[in-house]
């Protein structure tokens, strides 16, 4: 039995924020549809100090849980990201438990993670890094050499699971979840099928992914989000259907 923990990844209602809609006016929305849980994603905040305020209010008026998904990394040119700390500072206005980056730059960072991850790590706000479509971030070799590295440290940074990022970077979904199971905090599902010769993201059942396999060997009590753009909320409540079946 999979977790109930459903978060909605407001990528769901891209269509919607390309139209100009507020993240703060789609959480309700969310909540109709059934979701407990809402992951806003930073750059889709037009005016991100007048936004967060209302986005915090919403969602304590409507008792759902924030996620915060931020398209940046933790590490940039071998150094933590400058930016970090204004990220952590949105993180705490807008009330949320986790906080998402991609790696970046791990590669060539000479400093030490206990010590310079300290002054996050303190603020009751879950971090975590995902498997981006990139090469330096979202294949398995440098996601697994970071997570050893932090696990060895005691800096408690973890991973989110994105299942259709995997055939962006031409890895297998399911050893990427083998082998990253026991790092997971957190689940992205999706499917994906071939477009022109690469990679789209479709609902689920719509590819070619089989994504229960991929959720029968993680862990059973993390979130599990649903994250693919669609102008149809029929689709959402059938991907909320498939996973409360499970």
């Amino acid at each position: 039995m999979q977790s109930k923990q459903l978060a909605a990844n407001l990528l769901l209602f891209d269509a919607e924020v390309k139209k100009g809609v507020k993240q703060a006016e789609l959480l309700a929305r969310a909540k109709d549809l059934g979701f407990s849980m809402v992951e806003v994603r930073r750059e889709y905040f037009q005016d991100i100090t007048a936004e967060i305020p209302e986005v915090k209010a919403q969602a304590t008026a409507l008792d759902l849980k924030l996620f915060y998904s931020v398209p940046d990394e933790l590490f940039v040119a071998g150094k933590v990201n400058p930016k970090l700390t204004g990220y952590f500072e949105e993180g705490q206005q807008l009330g949320i438990e986790k906080i998402k980056f991609n790696i970046g730059d791990f590669a060539n960072y000479q400093g030490e993670l206990q010590r310079d991850f300290a002054p996050f790590l303190n603020q009751g706000i879950e971090v975590n890094i995902e498997n981006d479509q990139t090469q330096t971030s979202g294949t398995l070799t440098p996601i697994l050499t970071f997570l050893k590295a932090a696990v060895a440290a005691d800096v408690d940074i973890r991973y989110v699971y994105d299942l259709g990022n995997w055939p962006f970077v031409g890895e297998d979904f399911l050893a990427g979840a083998k082998a990253l199971a026991a790092y997971t905090r957190y689940i992205h599902v999706k499917d994906v099928t071939e477009k022109e010769g690469q990679p789209f993201v479709q609902p689920l059942d719509e590819g070619h992914l089989d994504w229960r396999q991929a959720l029968a060997v993680l862990p059973k009590d993390v979130p599990v989000a649903l994250e693919y753009p669609t102008d149809n909320d029929a689709l959402i409540k059938a991907g909320l259907q498939k996973l409360l079946a499970l």
